[in-house]
């Protein structure tokens, strides 16, 4: 009996130990094949990580980001092929009232820099928390749109000698962030200094022999360039080119052309021109033609690659037309 008792209890055991065995092998096996997709997820991370880290390595240039045209311009302009260039708002895209989308807002986070106008046209730029940011209008001397509501004007680029001060604050800042690329940017923010002193001098010879100083533009946008060549600005929209115009505004613009005698009357590329047709429809002998703020470009300009620096000269050519200058 007790013999009996002893080949059972052996039995009894060598099942445990039986179960408790392949239990842990079965462990083991779970486990190895675990840690084997750890490690492979793992190998997969790091290399993936070691990828990301190469190609920022091998890129040597600035990432730049410019908010609107032409803030853009002046930044290919300085930079050229040290810097790799993008726009936030699309050139075809009217920057006022613009608002930007999270996934652009990451995008532009992700870059190096992000370079803007300033005066409050980029309303949205505290959202921005790129590594660097130049403000372009930095210490120029603006004006008030509207001393009632301390509006500012932001229209800087259109006088040549304000938009002189805007390429070089974009200049010394890109100097400042990236030192190893200092002659690149001074030398050719001085070839296109000197564009601009000569574009300069072509509007003041231009507009020399004009019989006349008023001309009417959209939206006053014009502020900054009629103050640096002694013209006088009206214009269709008072508060900006979304704004809703009421036909009080348009009735007085007319009796303001007619006081005038004026018979060009000047809309914009990215703004429907029917309110600039109306008033010339009021008007004796009119017509309408394009007096661009250089917010942006039309899809066939920028299939065209036209710069700043035609632009303006079309501007130029445009005015003289309705200032009655001599051609």
């Amino acid at each position: 009996m007790k013999r009996k008792i002893i080949l059972l209890s052996y039995l009894i055991l060598s099942i445990l130990f039986s179960s408790y065995y392949q239990n842990m092998y079965a462990q083991n096996q779970e486990s190895n094949t675990t840690l084997e997709l750890d490690l492979n997820t793992t190998n997969a991370t790091s290399r993936n990580s070691t990828d990301d880290l190469q190609s920022v390595v091998n890129s040597d240039k600035l990432k730049v980001v410019s908010s609107f045209y032409p803030i853009d311009e002046f930044v290919r302009k300085i930079g050229g092929d040290s810097i790799e260039s993008s726009l936030l708002i699309p050139a075809t895209i009217e920057p006022h009232d613009f608002e930007p989308t999270i996934n652009q807002i990451q995008t532009v986070d992700s870059a190096d820099v992000l370079v803007y106008n300033g005066l409050g046209i980029e309303n949205w730029i505290a959202k921005i928390n790129t590594a660097h940011k130049i403000d372009a209008s930095n210490g120029l001397n603006v004006s008030y749109v509207d001393k009632r509501n301390m509006t500012i004007d932001p229209h800087v680029w259109l006088d040549p000698l304000l938009a002189k001060k805007e390429v070089e604050n974009i200049r010394d800042g890109l100097i400042m962030i990236d030192t190893n690329n200092r002659d690149t940017y001074f030398n050719n923010a001085k070839n296109f200094l000197n564009e601009l002193e000569n574009l300069d001098k072509t509007i003041r010879t231009g507009l020399e022999s004009c019989k006349k100083k008023d001309f009417i533009s959209f939206h006053n946008s014009f502020s900054y360039f009629a103050k640096q060549y002694g013209l006088n600005q009206h214009s269709i929209s008072d508060t900006g080119p979304e704004a809703e115009i009421t036909s009080t505004r348009l009735a007085e613009i007319i009796n303001i052309a007619k006081s005038l005698d004026l018979h060009v009357i000047y809309s914009e590329e990215l703004i429907d021109p029917r309110y600039a047709s109306i008033v010339a429809q009021e008007i004796p002998d009119s017509k309408v033609l394009v007096l661009s703020p250089i917010e942006g470009l039309t899809k066939n300009e920028q299939d065209a690659r036209t710069g700043y620096i035609t632009k303006m000269y079309e501007n130029l050519s445009n005015l003289m037309v309705g200032l009655e200058c001599n051609q």
